[in-house]
């Protein structure tokens, strides 16, 4: 059994002893061997994806078994590792060890945990499943695994009605990208004839400019089957108009939120996407779409995380936000530069996620920043985690000396967009810059609400409530933000009540130093491999379709769309410091003269409340159509009650017949004999 062997099914074999075995196993032997599978596929991947950055390393396939044969269709159950499943695979089980971990403490008063470990593992399996496939059913299979995963572990608090509203929507929203995804591989292998994906990209060229028979109309194939494709993406990777899953996926534990925020679940589209470079390279038209929808979602996503109140929240629309970024790079053909943010990416928001998990431990699982403040103090790791994490997603650095993640990989997404001949090309850069500068206020917002000012919490009923409910979100007001002038409930002096934050435990604590390392030096270490090549030599040869002279002209942009990005970001820090630290009432009078703007953005650009309008009440409407028309109305009239009800008419009258009196029957026979005898007559 090769390493790549274990790095997939070590997951899968934990998952399935820690499920079943569940309480007869006990806590400790479930987390035990579901964190130890985990820490031993990420030791096993970092050598492969080492060997891939030093260069000399060739991508291969490692055979598991025959899987289908049907007809023309032959689908291998095989594992490819090149240099992109290398960087997926190095995410992927870095993150989810550590998440494993974390939830050691997290999780520790929870009665399920071999049930929350064999999900969190069943997940992790999943997503691997997915990285590593070299044709699209395979594909397919992991993606739809990590949708189940991502649906039990949303509603893993199943008492909790708005975990279960949450998981079914998450359920729901993704299999309509999940249909188009399917209709894409059923049309590629209609076109090519095979589902092997190095098959089809080598045959994607020659089918540049041909035309396909679709409802009824000629359209352009490879645009056709880039857009079904990248349909199944805007599900999984919570794209404009399939991302109202995402922020709703915060009802579930907080480990869940860094592990299907980080490195699982909606890096999968871009990873798709990237996966199928070639294919999306042979139509512009596709390119286009990709880099609308991934500019319009970085917008979206920053306008409306500059307003919410749940700390998870924020984080999760900033989650959506760089999605966007990733899909507009990848739009404009800047495949490594996606890639590489979705490399850093992972580290620094599983260490926001995990970080803001520390805090609302401390906080006996509060969630609404309203009603924190002053916690640096109390529990300082945990702050100077999430400030390396803050650091790392602004942008912070000075070029050629020294930046965290986010200043080498968003900076280079940026510049790529700029560079780039794509007709959004200047488009995506300039919503790029808007969206680093919404990206710094409202990160550095989170801060200073959370760990700078006056105490809101202590003495503080809502603290008291929320300590009996677990991870549960406070209801957000939408007519007024009491965080905009910094006063939730009324400040009261440190300790009054006898209440004081406390840091959380080890298991919490390595994670987070961990991850602040990763935040911090990822960008750093990692930018030359991912970014710069010499033609036909680099680390991404074979596995994405890289554009060597796009990655020429990113390096030779003007100094002032260098620096672009980094005076956004200095602009929304000081925006940010000037309303939550010097001037209080700045956000209050600001959300006062601009109440209508303030309500779009607080309920989010009213996406979930025109879905309902356009979705729900209609399927709601031919629901009871059906139930009240069809089921009761014909169904049960004409079927089971129209023969119950011809049988309940028969038993009376027969009922009726049986009188018990002698000459009654006697009567009934004579009639009978009278009534055959004319019948006989008659004939």
């Amino acid at each position: 059994m090769t390493a790549i062997h274990l790095i997939v099914f070590l997951p899968l074999l934990a998952a399935i002893v820690a499920g079943f075995g569940n309480r007869m196993l006990g806590n400790f032997a479930a987390k035990l061997i579901t964190t130890g599978a985990l820490f031993i596929g990420m030791a096993l991947s970092w050598p492969i994806f080492l060997a891939f950055l030093a260069g000399g390393q060739e991508a291969y396939v490692v055979p598991v078994f025959d899987w289908i044969r049907s007809g023309d269709m032959q689908v291998a159950w095989s594992l490819r590792v090149d240099a992109l499943t290398a960087v997926m695979l190095v995410v992927v089980t870095t993150v989810s060890a550590f998440v494993h971990l974390y939830s050691w403490g997290y999780m520790a008063e929870d009665d399920s945990q071999p049930r929350f470990f064999a999900y969190l593992s069943l997940f992790t399996f999943a997503m691997l499943m997915l990285v590593t496939a070299d044709n699209l059913v395979q594909m397919f299979f992991g993606w739809e695994g990590v949708g189940l995963a991502s649906y039990l572990l949303i509603g893993f608090w199943y008492h909790k009605p708005s975990a279960n509203a949450a998981a079914i929507k998450a359920f729901v929203v993704n299999r309509v990208g999940d249909f188009g995804f399917s209709l894409g591989i059923f049309g590629t292998f209609l076109v090519f004839g095979t589902i092997s994906i190095p098959a089809i990209l080598e045959a994607s060229p020659a089918m540049a400019g041909s035309s396909i028979g679709f409802l009824g109309m000629r359209v352009d194939t490879m645009t056709l089957l880039c857009i079904l494709l990248f349909i199944g993406a805007m599900g999984k990777s919570a794209q404009l108009g399939l991302h109202t899953w995402l922020p709703d996926a915060m009802e579930g534990p907080t480990p869940v939120s860094a592990l299907i925020h980080a490195a699982t679940m909606v890096t999968a589209g871009v990873f798709m996407v990237c996966r199928l470079s070639p294919m999306f390279e042979t139509s512009e038209a596709a390119l286009v779409v990709v880099a609308f929808i991934g500019a319009a979602t970085a917008l979206f996503a920053a306008t409306v995380g500059t307003c919410q109140n749940d700390i998870k929240r924020v984080i999760a629309y900033s989650t959506c936000s760089q999605l966007g970024y990733m899909f507009f790079a990848a739009g404009v053909g800047a495949y490594g530069a996606a890639m590489f943010h979705l490399f850093t990416h992972a580290f620094f928001k599983a260490l926001l996620f995990l970080g803001a998990g520390s805090v609302i431990h401390a906080m006996h699982h509060e969630q609404d920043m309203r009603f924190y403040g002053g916690l640096r103090k109390h529990i300082p790791l945990t702050f100077w985690a999430m400030m390396a994490g803050t650091l790392a997603i602004t942008g912070v650095g000075l070029i050629g000396v020294f930046g965290f993640a986010g200043f080498y990989s968003k900076d280079a997404i940026i510049e790529a967009a700029f560079a780039s001949d794509s007709p959004m090309g200047g488009i995506a850069f300039f919503v790029a810059v808007f969206a680093a500068l919404l990206t710094s206020f409202y990160s550095w917002r989170l801060m200073f609400l959370t760990f700078w000012g006056s105490p809101r919490w202590a003495g503080s009923t809502h603290i008291q409530h929320a300590a009996h409910s677990h991870d549960h979100p406070a209801e957000e007001d939408a007519g007024q933000d009491p965080s905009m002038h910094d006063a939730g409930p009324k400040e009261v002096a440190h300790g009054t009540a006898g209440y004081h934050p406390h840091e959380s435990p080890l298991s919490i604590l390595v994670p987070l130093v961990v991850l602040a390392g990763g935040a911090i030096l990822a960008g750093f270490l990692f930018h030359g491999a991912f970014l710069e090549a010499e033609e036909g030599a680099h680390f991404w040869a074979g596995s994405i379709a890289f554009d060597t002279h796009l990655m020429h002209a990113m390096h030779e942009v003007p100094l002032w769309v260098k620096l672009s990005a980094t005076a956004a970001m200095l602009l929304g820090l000081a925006t940010a410091f000037l309303a939550y630290i010097r001037y209080k009432d700045w956000p209050a009078r600001f959300t006062q003269t601009f109440r209508g703007l303030y309500a779009f953005l607080l309920n989010k650009w009213y996406f979930d409340e025109l879905f309902h309008i356009l979705f729900v009440l209609p399927s709601f409407a031919i629901g009871r159509l059906f139930w009240k028309r069809g089921d009761e109305g014909t169904i049960d009239r004409f079927g089971p009650d129209g023969v119950a009800a011809v049988v309940a008419s028969g038993s009376t009258l027969a009922r009726r017949l049986q009188s018990g009196y002698l000459y009654t029957y006697a009567l009934v026979m004579l009639l009978g004999l009278a009534a055959a005898a004319t019948w006989a007559m008659a004939r």
